[in-house]
């Protein structure tokens, strides 16, 4: 045998796959002991280098986390107070709201018997025929304004009447005086005089447009009654504007 045969030997080692994941699994779980067995000293010297009681320090996170919850629980409770608050206000202002709005339809119901009981009561209202302050209230639209004028009788016996009605805007219009006929201004007006025919009331209602411009100052309004007996009325009001209709004439 040579010298070279003696010097070189090969060495064969068996490797377990199994087993080499074992070693690296207790290697990890040993430096995971090892840093907890730190921290836990490193906070035991901590809390004796600063002179704290560990058991007192576990006590107050006890309380701590109790009083987090104790104040989580009072929002709670205080945002549902609020929440009630709101709603009660809510319905106390819709209550407010509804018995205003009854108030005012009382109001207006009162109002139409008052008109109503004048024309059939000898002494309310003047004797035979007559007609009743003109109203106008505004329109969403600027220049717009819805306008009613009622004409009337009272008697001791209602027969019908006939005739006719005329009505005119006075006002300024670049420095000039100016009457501009009603139907020329309302798109609810048809004709030059309106016809007239009731027992106990007429209502003539609608809508008037104001030229740009034109800055109104009273509305005339001529009234004629041909039949049962020749009557004429004559009227001069001055432009009042009122935030809604009465409840006269409806």
């Amino acid at each position: 045998m040579s010298s070279d045969s003696g010097r070189y030997r090969t060495v064969v080692r068996r490797y377990h796959v199994r087993h080499h994941q074992f070693v690296v699994l207790a290697l990890a779980v040993l430096a995971s002991v090892v840093l907890v067995v730190g921290f836990l000293l490193g906070r035991q010297a901590a809390f004796s280098g600063s002179g704290i009681d560990p058991k007192q320090y576990r006590e107050q996170g006890k309380s701590l986390r109790a009083a987090l919850a104790e104040g989580a629980e009072l929002n709670r409770q205080v945002g549902v107070m609020v929440a009630r608050h709101e709603v009660d206000r809510a319905a106390l202002e819709m209550v407010r709201q509804e018995l205003a709005e009854q108030k005012e339809q009382i109001a207006g119901l009162e109002e139409g018997v008052r008109f109503y009981r004048s024309l059939m009561t000898p002494g309310e209202i003047a004797q035979g025929f007559s007609l009743r302050a003109i109203e106008l209230v505004p329109r969403d639209e600027p220049g717009r304004y819805g306008f009613r004028i009622v004409a009337q009788q009272e008697a001791r016996k209602h027969s019908t009447l006939q005739g006719e009605l005329y009505a005119e805007l006075i006002g300024d219009q670049a420095g000039e005086s100016r009457s501009i006929p009603l139907f020329e201004l309302s798109p609810d007006v048809e004709h030059r005089v309106l016809p007239l025919r009731f027992r106990y009331f007429q209502s003539i209602e609608g809508d008037l447009v104001l030229p740009e411009g034109f800055a109104p100052q009273a509305i005339s309004v001529v009234a004629t009654v041909t039949a049962p007996r020749r009557a004429e009325v004559r009227e001069h009001y001055p432009w009042q504007v009122q935030e809604r209709f009465t409840h006269v004439g409806k």
